[in-house]
């Protein structure tokens, strides 16, 4: 089976599908392997390092993408890039498929099997192979430390004979992946923390890591099957939002992560809000690509309202390109390791497996994804 990796060309973007280690484990496992020309470079990976690893390097990105049997990547493809796989072949990235609706119909009449990593069920055995959670984790410490380069002043208490320093109070809103590693990271900084999130069957979570849980009556809430936050209704937003009033205006520290899977997040923090807190504070909001969960950020952008540093920026896992690519390629891996044959030497499309049903979005000229399929035809 050829396994081709073409370079990723989104503008910004350091981190690599595969490194050169898991590439040798590929060949290794009896894979073809062809890696685009410069394919590692945003990370420190030459294309010596993928060609030692036992792959051959391609500088004809059009034949390798009609080459193909299997395209690992990061980044969604373009459109006129999935004209030119061949059909049968199977695509694995990031896919967005809620949203990327002319995406999932141009893979469905490509006849290409494309599977989402997003889509990874959040079971025990799929963990190893969970891209988001393993990207989030690294979201999480980024942001503290784009904040703490932001804010003019430190995040310990510290005793000098000139006096002591308090600490910085930070407030992270969301305690899923992300959010933990961010709290876990302030912690360590030595900010004083103080968490939300609307599940409360985190809050342990949070206490154990040194934080303050903000406890806030929502009536009933709590996460999907998956493990993601259920979707407030407007009345629950509203409660939530004047119950942090008070903690956002003391807080030198905003750290935003709500998202709710598939759908625009909701908008936690109104520029009322910003405007209570003290100048020179400083706000990420984690949701800014997607919408956003406080009011007045721009994607990928820093700007500023009533004195408040507010950060926007995308691909915060990408800062640490190195980390997240070793990160990725790994769930990637495994993914396609926990997929293989041993006595064919491919990649097996197995629907009575327990995880791949769920991440696979397109497969033999149709959309086998029941949610997605029915999100796709109703926005037809």
């Amino acid at each position: 089976m050829r396994i081709a990796i073409p370079r990723e060309t989104h503008p910004g973007e350091n981190r690599v599908p595969i490194t050169p280690e898991v590439a040798k484990k590929l060949v290794r496992m009896g894979a073809d392997l062809v890696i685009e020309a410069g394919m590692g470079t945003g990370s420190g990976y030459t294309d010596s390092e993928y060609s030692d690893a036992g792959a051959t390097i391609s500088s004809d990105r059009k034949e390798l993408f009609s080459s193909a049997d299997l395209l690992l990547r990061l980044r969604k493809p373009e459109l006129d890039e999935i004209t030119l796989m061949k059909r049968g072949a199977i695509h694995i990235s990031y896919l967005d498929p809620f949203n990327e609706h002319g995406l999932v119909k141009a893979f469905k009449e490509a006849g290409v099997t494309s599977i989402s990593m997003e889509m990874i069920p959040r079971t025990t055995r799929s963990q190893k192979m969970d891209a988001l959670s393993s990207q989030a984790n690294l979201a999480g410490y980024q942001m503290v430390i784009e904040a703490a380069m932001a804010l003019p002043r430190i995040f310990p208490m510290m005793m000098t004979p000139a006096g002591t320093l308090k600490p910085a109070n930070v407030f992270v809103i969301g305690a899923g992946v992300a959010g933990l590693q961010a709290i876990a990271t302030a912690k360590r900084l030595g900010a004083r923390v103080t968490a939300f999130d609307t599940r409360p069957v985190v809050a342990e979570q949070v206490t154990s890591l040194g934080a303050k849980f903000l406890e806030i009556d929502l009536g009933e809430t709590g996460e999907t099957a998956g493990g993601y936050a259920r979707e407030l209704t407007p009345e629950q937003v509203e409660i939530q939002r004047q119950a942090q009033k008070d903690v956002i205006a003391k807080s030198d520290v905003v750290i935003t992560t709500a998202q709710v899977f598939g759908r625009k997040p909701p908008v936690l923090v109104t520029k009322d809000m910003i405007e209570g807190m003290a100048p020179g504070s400083v706000i990420v909001d984690m949701a800014a690509e997607t919408g956003g969960n406080v009011e007045g950020s721009v994607p990928n952008e820093t700007v500023e309202w009533s004195g408040v540093t507010i950060i926007g920026k995308g691909n915060l896992a990408g800062e640490v390109a190195v980390d997240a690519s070793q990160m990725y390629s790994a769930n990637l891996f495994n993914l396609v390791e926990d997929n293989w044959s041993e006595e064919k030497k491919l990649f097996v499309v197995d629907f009575d497996d327990d995880i791949l049903p769920g991440c696979i979005i397109t497969h033999g000229g149709e959309i086998t994804n029941d949610t997605i399929k029915n999100i796709v035809e109703e926005g037809a």
